[in-house]
């Protein structure tokens, strides 16, 4: 069901079926995380939508990476922004034929008709704001080439989503919750930001004073990692929007079932 907007009415009586499952960066128990190979296992199980995460290159092209550093590729000291995008491509990902980073430009183009997309913009405290702004623009403009229908965009750095939502007002934007966060944190955040599309918890804050009250602003409620059967069945439970998980499969037998 939707508004006159377009977006969705969230009603505190819905089904388990409702809820739609994301794959946590691909299915990265099965292949390098936040690559094709990972994407496209996904989306074997007939899976909701994909969850990844954006970063920026030295050169400011848009790259599909979540950590910090790039540990995962042996280089534990070295931030993405270390290198130009021409010198992250000479650096292949392990177990994946030779497949290395890929753009937000590719990822859109390959998956944006496939299934729904949660992109996170990795803003980060050590950079500069002027970074972060700029990192804004580059997702919103590459996701606003064409319809940008079925992609949500979130962050952590709630000062991020406030400059987008300011930059490109029409997009579904989501505030990432961290765990220390309460639900008088969510109370405040939405009084003071009543543009927020939504809020994405992780598994340990969810509970029933926290979904009636995401239900009483009418917002969509995405939640972080669910992988046992016990965070999954507390998501599906509360009937939460989005499930993001690692093991997508897994999520998808138990909803629908």
């Amino acid at each position: 069901m939707t508004d006159d907007a377009g977006g969705y009415q969230y009603h505190a009586r819905r089904q388990k079926k409702d809820c739609l499952i994301f794959a946590h960066r691909g299915a990265n128990t099965e292949a390098m995380e936040n690559t094709r190979l990972a994407f496209d296992k996904a989306l074997a199980y007939a899976i909701d939508g994909i969850e990844t995460d954006v970063q920026l290159s030295r050169d400011e092209v848009a790259v599909l990476w979540h950590d910090e550093f790039l540990n995962k590729l042996g280089l534990a000291d070295k931030h993405i922004d270390d290198f130009d995008y021409l010198e992250l491509r000479s650096l292949n990902f392990p177990e994946t034929n030779s497949e290395g980073f890929m753009t937000l430009q590719a990822f859109l183009d390959a998956y944006r008709t496939r299934c729904n997309l949660l992109i996170e913009v990795k803003n980060h405290d050590w950079e500069p704001a002027s970074r972060h702004g700029i990192k804004i623009q580059k997702t919103l403009e590459l996701i606003g080439q064409n319809s940008n229908q079925g992609i949500y965009v979130s962050s952590f750095n709630l000062e991020s989503l406030i400059y987008a939502h300011h930059y490109k007002p029409a997009f579904s934007l989501i505030y990432n919750f961290e765990v220390a966060q309460t639900i008088t944190d969510a109370q405040q955040v939405l009084a003071a930001q009543p543009f927020l599309h939504g809020l994405c918890l992780p598994i340990e804050t969810l509970s029933r004073p926290m979904v009636d009250l995401l239900r009483t602003h009418n917002k969509c409620i995405a939640v972080y990692t669910c992988n046992s059967d016990e965070e999954i069945n507390r998501a599906l439970q509360l009937n939460v929007d989005i499930l993001i998980s690692d093991i997508p499969h897994k999520a998808l037998m138990m909803r629908n079932t």
